[in-house]
């Protein structure tokens, strides 16, 4: 990444700017053009320094599902399973923890009962199990990684 790669991540943490041309008016803070904005962001999303760019969105208020999930991947084969897990669209993230679960993710799904579709598919494709566990109470955080 360079000067304008971090500026770019960094800059969209913050949100996105609702209006007519909102790559333009980013692209104008950030100095440059709003083509090479979009161009950069392509970019980080190809080479995987970026895993999506997107809104976020409550699920549950939309009809939708959210859970989090762990997994007890064996170390020899995790980047494997974590391709074939995050191969899901309905997987928002995912991350490494040092934990005999050690694999974290959060589904995103359209419907509550695709939740269990896809962890059905997790479960067959990997061999792992999927633990869920449900949202009981929401807190918001704040998450801001400077780059």
């Amino acid at each position: 990444m360079d000067n304008l790669d971090r500026a770019i991540v960094n800059e969209l943490q913050g949100g996105f700017p609702i209006c007519e041309r909102p790559f333009e008016a980013v692209a104008e803070r950030l100095g440059t053009s709003e083509v090479t904005l979009i161009e950069r962001i392509e970019q980080l999303l190809t080479q995987g320094t970026l895993s999506r760019f997107g809104p976020m969105y409550h699920a549950e208020r939309m009809g939708g599902a959210l859970v989090l999930c762990a997994m007890q991947v064996p170390e020899e084969a995790f980047e494997r399973i974590a391709e074939t897990v995050n191969a899901h669209p309905e997987v928002a993230h995912n991350y490494a923890r040092a934990h005999s679960l050690n694999m974290w993710f959060v589904l995103a799904t359209e419907t509550p009962s695709r939740v269990t579709e896809v962890i059905d598919a997790i479960q067959a494709e990997t061999g792992c199990h999927v633990y869920q566990m449900p949202k009981l109470e929401e807190y918001f955080v704040g998450l801001r990684l400077e780059v």
